[in-house]
């Protein structure tokens, strides 16, 4: 079996251009890209937690030992 040639690839374009119209493809392709930026805050968002939560960790830690002393 051969790669498709370019007028192969030029019917399938016609052809899902067709069914899909211009608007819907723009807007699956807006929609992806907002997914994608979505998920790299999430990404970020990721990266800034556990620092955050080993600092909240420490105080506890460090209010523990405070109070065994105390005792």
């Amino acid at each position: 079996m051969h790669a498709p040639g370019i007028w192969g690839i030029i019917i399938v374009a016609v052809v899902v251009i067709v069914l899909f119209g211009r608007g819907k493809i723009s807007g699956l392709m807006g929609e992806v890209a907002q997914g994608i930026k979505s998920f790299q805050k999430g990404m970020r968002d990721e990266e800034t937690k556990p620092a955050q939560q080993i600092d909240a960790a420490a105080k506890v830690d460090a209010t523990a030992q405070t109070e065994k002393k105390d005792a």
